[in-house]
């Protein structure tokens, strides 16, 4: 039965009818190619990277924004944007399979939440629009900045000026390039959220293709507040169900989270969504001859 739905899944990812987020744990098997460490993704990964490889206390292991907001307010803002981009604008890291099985689909829409570039590397040959959140910036209401990628370079344009036939890479959290724009601490998060419940967060044209749209969470646990309020915002106007949450062994709280937003579990494992994929990918691959 599971194996019919991750099928049933991706082909909805192929004609866009379910739309990708992915969470951290999509980067689970990326690591460095000279130290063989993995990427800091996770909340608990970001931390250490961000403290020297050092743990820090209890109440700020919680999660990283509040890990970053105490950073920030000792060393400064630059400082978190400095180590993110030190942490992901560079090609050391192996490529994850997960991502380029997604890219080799040319999903229209996928909202990645982590900071890394994994997708835009794959869409280097692709013309795509890029949206990344931005937060507590003047001189506008808006929480995003947009960018449309041709020829090899990014240049940014406007609302009115976004070709919306072309794929989107959504990254609500940031990337390094082709600006370093982040949301990482707690200040940031409030901000961007606070727009983002308001529609500032989101341009038009990407909230007129979600609607009725599905998701499928893909390396996104569900157990923390923040996670969730921006999860919450991101599926508005989706349609029934509003998706599915691709966890292998779901916590009792995660259960009863997705059962009030309309979010089916799926208890699978990345791998299996995975081969599920290079099936799709597969079945699409032109033949010799």
């Amino acid at each position: 039965m599971t194996h019919q739905l991750l099928h049933r899944l991706v082909q909805g990812i192929q004609s866009g009818e379910i739309i990708p987020y992915l969470g951290p744990g999509s980067l689970s098997d990326v690591v460095h190619k000279e130290t063989n460490e993995p990427i800091p993704a996770t909340s608990d990964g970001l931390i250490l990277a961000m403290n020297g490889g050092k743990p820090m206390a209890p109440k700020l292991m919680w999660e990283f924004p509040r890990a970053a907001m105490n950073l920030e307010l000792k060393k400064g803002r630059k400082f978190i944007s400095r180590f993110l981009t030190e942490t992901y604008n560079h090609d050391n890291w192996t490529q994850s399979r997960l991502h380029k099985l997604l890219a080799d689909l040319h999903p229209p829409l996928v909202i990645d939440v982590n900071r890394d570039t994994q997708l835009q590397d794959l869409y280097a040959e692709t013309p795509h629009t890029l949206i990344v959140g931005v937060a507590r910036i003047a001189g506008t209401d808006y929480r995003y900045r947009i960018f449309q990628y041709d020829s090899g370079e990014y240049r940014e344009v406007s609302n009115e000026d976004v070709d919306a036939s072309l794929p989107i890479l959504f990254k609500p959290m940031g990337t390094p390039r082709p600006s370093a724009d982040y949301i990482a601490s707690d200040a940031d998060y409030v901000d961007y959220i606070t727009e983002l419940m308001g529609g500032f967060a989101i341009p038009g044209y990407v909230k007129e293709h979600r609607l009725d749209r599905h998701y499928l969470t893909i390396g996104l646990r569900l157990t923390r507040d923040t996670e969730r309020m921006v999860f919450t915002d991101m599926i508005y106007g989706a349609g029934s169900p509003a998706g599915w949450a691709l966890i292998e062994s779901p916590t009792v709280k995660e259960r009863r989270f997705c059962e009030s937003k309309q979010v089916e579990i799926v208890e699978a494992s990345l791998t299996e969504l995975m081969q599920a994929l290079e099936s799709a990918g597969a079945a699409v691959q032109p033949t010799g001859g």
